[in-house]
């Protein structure tokens, strides 16, 4: 008894998962119990009791449980071993019985239980001691009767099928009697001990679905991993049953396409598939465009220009909001596809005219040639380029000069009979012979950048003129940065 009793509690206290257990409305067994009255006699015999039962759900915590048998209590005089000092006693217990699951809701496979319960049972007076070491009289008035009983005990249920359990319980119970044996010595009034083994075979019961998500608990159990308890196991904003059954998303993932958005924000704020990365098919994933280039992710082709936001973000490098990210009033994609020209850079071919002009006019934005129409330049007319710039102290021309120094190149190339004069200026930091011998170097580099470039070195002269000719006063950065120039000047 002591070994079941043991067995019983390590199951009672370590038999906890996060499933639950109950699935049933009805359910019924039968259990057998060895006994151990606690009459008056002090040597029990092999008593038991043979019980049946049938439970009906309360709730997720409770049943209620009417059951009944047959008893067979035995004792004897521990003095006296001969069968004479034997007594038994067949008792019929009909009781109604509380059951309390406080685990039920988050067990799979085991579950215990607590009862408490009350009844009557009819006790029959089968064999009466003739010989006896007590020096009490039996009471042979009343040889049997019906009498109130409580019982109240502990078990464990262990799921052996979906709808089979064996059943392990320890209980008590106190009669209202004294006279079950016919011998009465003080109180307290009898009972008995019991250790009980049963089989339950339990009702298909309703599938339940206790976090009313839309799933059975059993299908989350056993089919999608999700917690029956939880109806956003994710935590993504949809419930367990729409991500399965409307969206086909991953219920336990809250990013099921790994897009960096929500599932629940694709399905409610931005009406994104949930379970396509790219819902617009632009090669750009719907995270990205919402969170890093706030385009359109249901729109391929947010700015309407003509190339898909992926496009632009990953070949051509133009802003996907933007029509015409050059402002060169072409649409990036007519320039990519169209006009074969750059939509990144204003001037194409560096002519000093940009694509639009040059296309609305009829000259080709990708030959610089035609970029300045043939023009009359009277003699003597002074032309200053500006934003021509020069290393520090130095004669050396930068990068960013050439788109200003194109339009002198195409205004000589389009008027092959004149000759001109390049001067250069500077401010009035530094000593008066430096800057006019920097001067000088400067109109020298134009020359040469222009003769490089294929203009006959005849058709030009150069000239330093230093400080001398500012177009402005020396009084402030803006004012300098005006006399640092460089003019040219029809001579012929």
């Amino acid at each position: 008894m002591k070994k079941l009793t043991v067995l019983l509690l390590i199951f009672l206290f370590s038999g906890i998962s996060y499933s639950q257990f109950k699935d049933y409305r009805v359910k019924g067994g039968v259990q057998y119990n060895m006994i151990s009255p606690s009459g008056e006699l002090d040597k029990n015999l092999s008593s038991f009791w043979a019980r049946g039962f049938l439970a009906i759900e309360l709730g997720k915590y409770f049943d209620v449980e009417l059951g009944g048998g047959f008893m067979k209590w035995k004792q004897k005089d521990q003095y006296n071993n001969t069968t004479d000092a034997n007594l038994e006693v067949d008792m019929i217990p009909i009781d109604v019985r509380l059951r309390i699951e406080p685990f039920a809701p988050k067990m799979k496979s085991v579950n215990p239980y607590f009862y408490v319960g009350g009844g009557v049972v009819n006790h029959k007076l089968k064999k009466n001691p003739t010989a006896t070491t007590y020096s009490h009289p039996y009471d042979s008035t009343e040889l049997d009767g019906w009498v109130g009983y409580f019982p109240a005990g502990l078990g464990l249920e262990i799921k052996l099928s979906k709808q089979f359990l064996l059943d392990l319980s320890v209980g008590t119970a106190m009669t209202l009697s004294d006279k079950i044996n016919n011998l009465i010595i003080g109180d307290p009034k009898d009972g008995w001990f019991n250790y009980g083994l049963g089989l339950v075979v339990t009702g298909k019961g309703g599938k339940t679905d206790s976090d009313r998500d839309g799933l059975y608990d059993e299908d989350e159990e056993d089919i999608y991993g999700t917690d029956p308890e939880n109806p956003d196991t994710d935590g993504d904003g949809l419930k367990d049953g729409e991500e399965v059954k409307t969206y086909a998303t991953d219920p336990k993932n809250p990013d099921s396409d790994g897009d960096a958005l929500t599932d629940g924000d694709e399905v409610k704020k931005y009406l994104t598939k949930p379970n396509n990365p790219d819902t617009d098919g632009d090669g750009l994933r719907d995270g990205a465009e919402v969170t890093s280039y706030m385009t359109n992710p249901l729109n391929a082709d947010t700015d309407g220009d003509g190339l898909g936001d992926g496009q632009e973000v990953n070949d051509f490098k133009t802003d996907p909001l933007k029509v015409d990210t050059d402002g060169d009033t072409l649409g990036d994609g007519d320039e990519v596809v169209k006009y074969k020209t750059n939509p990144l850079k204003a001037d194409t071919d560096n002519g000093s005219v940009d694509d639009g002009t040059e296309v609305r006019r009829g000259t080709d934005p990708l030959n610089p040639a035609d970029d300045v129409v043939k023009e009359e330049i009277k003699i003597g007319e002074v032309i200053v380029l500006e934003g021509i710039n020069f290393e520090t102290n130095s004669a050396r021309i930068t990068a960013d000069s050439e788109e200003r120094l194109m339009k002198a190149y195409n205004t000589m190339i389009n008027n092959p009979a004149i000759e001109v004069e390049i001067s250069g200026h500077t401010d009035s930091r530094g000593s008066n012979s430096k800057n006019q011998t920097l001067s000088e170097q400067r109109a020298s580099s134009v020359k040469e950048w222009l003769v490089a470039k294929g203009i006959d070195g005849s058709r030009i002269t150069t000239v330093g003129f230093g400080e001398d000719k500012p177009i402005a006063p020396n009084d402030s950065e803006e004012n300098m940065l005006k006399n640092r120039r460089i003019e040219f000047k029809r001579t012929k």
